[in-house]
């Protein structure tokens, strides 16, 4: 990726500890573009009000500019319908909708698939559906080499109990890249339908919802070059329309009296209340400059990375690399020899590295590895070569205070 792109983050330019910032914690938070700041602070600044209830004319161009960004989310995921895309605050909101709306539609004596890989926002919710309805949890393994146990996950489909499948298409530790349209075929194919949490894939390929099959996806604007506090649910439309909303109060009905209440129509009807609305625009701005870049410029800088990282890394002593999936996206998580992955983290910040240290929200998949606690270094479109140099020096020095 050019200097040019780079040069579109005005964050880059700052220093940390008087050293220029090295910034390789893209998986938690994508740092944002000027597209997007001065989007969110075009619209604050000159074309601000709430939206759909106003009859002024701000309001209403206000509401044009929020409307717009479900259809810039269709055109990037390739849904059929923009009224497929509803919005929330994150992909956590997003997961909690699904539980309390499908997944309280499970029915007693079925089942619900998730698979080690998982995040706590796509574990969580499902284990508090489980204490309120007793629903069976079944877990996909995973291999040592990070890949999904696909035979693993024949077998707990097979008795044809299980009614949906809640699975990641990219693990935010491993960068395992999960074989998408194979797992909704095979969910289909027993009579379940399938959520994705495209939380980390959106962000380093081409997502195309009807090309791998999905019924669900959730994904977070701030690790898509985005702002924070602002995520989507794609839903078939078919489905979307049996759900209940998820939080009730204004915008989301069609009528209200103390006797009884009616639904707006989808989606209005899972976006209750105000909703995060610079920040949706901020979200439409991200969208389209990923697009301008394009995805296969991004895939192949990122497949560079990748291989540069794992070589560099790999040299260092003590140094192990986690998994070796047939398909990893820009997330590299590793331990050293005789250096806590805490400790490391912090040394590094000291020389203006920033990385990723802890359980990354995902501790059922840090048991399975049998460890407490991992380095990450993770890519995003501005990450350079340099930089990964720069980490492998850094953590050379870091290994030697600490052995």
């Amino acid at each position: 990726m050019n200097n040019n792109v780079r040069a579109c983050f005005p964050i880059l330019s700052e220093k940390v500890h008087g050293r220029p910032l090295v910034y390789l914690d893209s998986a938690a938070s994508a740092q944002k573009p000027n597209a997007v700041i001065d989007a969110m602070s075009e619209a604050a600044r000159h074309c601000y009000a709430n939206i759909h209830r106003g009859l002024h004319a701000m309001s209403e161009r206000t509401t044009v500019a929020y409307e717009a960004v479900r259809q810039d989310v269709a055109r990037f995921i390739n849904a059929p319908n923009a009224q497929e895309v509803f919005f929330t605050k994150n992909s956590t909101e997003g997961f909690n909708f699904l539980a309390h709306t499908l997944g309280e539609r499970v029915k007693p004596g079925q089942a619900i698939i998730l698979s080690e890989l998982e995040h706590h926002a796509n574990i969580v919710p499902w284990l508090m559906l489980r204490e309120r309805t007793g629903v069976e949890l079944r877990i996909v393994p995973i291999k040592d080499d990070g890949d999904l146990d696909l035979d693993a996950y024949e077998a707990l489909l097979s008795d044809g109990k299980v009614a949906l499948v809640s699975i990641t298409h990219m693990s935010n530790v491993l960068g395992t890249i999960t074989p998408a349209k194979h797992l909704a075929e095979r969910a289909h194919h027993y009579g379940a339908k399938i959520i994705f949490d495209a939380s980390q894939s959106i962000v380093h390929q081409k997502l195309d919802v009807q090309e791998i099959g999905a019924d669900f996806i959730v994904f977070t604007g701030h690790k898509l070059y985005g702002p924070t506090g602002v995520g989507a649910v794609w839903g078939r439309a078919a489905l979307l329309e049996e759900l209940p909303p998820f939080m009730g109060g204004g915008e989301m009905i069609r009528s209200v009296s103390f006797d009884a209440v009616s639904w707006a129509d989808v989606p209005h009807r899972f976006e209750a209340g105000t909703p995060p609305i610079l920040e949706v625009i901020g979200l439409g701005a991200a969208l389209r400059f990923v697009e301008e870049i394009g995805h296969s410029q991004i895939e192949a800088h990122e497949k560079e990375l990748l291989a540069y990282g794992t070589e560099r890394l790999s040299s260092l002593k003590g140094m192990r690399i986690l998994g070796n999936p047939a398909k990893r996206g820009g997330v590299l998580s590793f331990v050293m020899e005789g250096a806590h992955p805490h400790d490391l983290a912090v040394l590094l910040d000291k020389q203006g590295i920033a990385v990723r240290a802890g359980q990354h929200c995902a501790e059922p998949l840090l048991t399975r590895l049998g460890l407490h606690a991992t380095t990450r270094a993770s890519f995003g479109l501005y990450t350079s070569l340099s930089e990964i140099d720069a980490l492998v020096e850094g953590l050379e020095r870091a290994h030697g205070l600490l052995t």
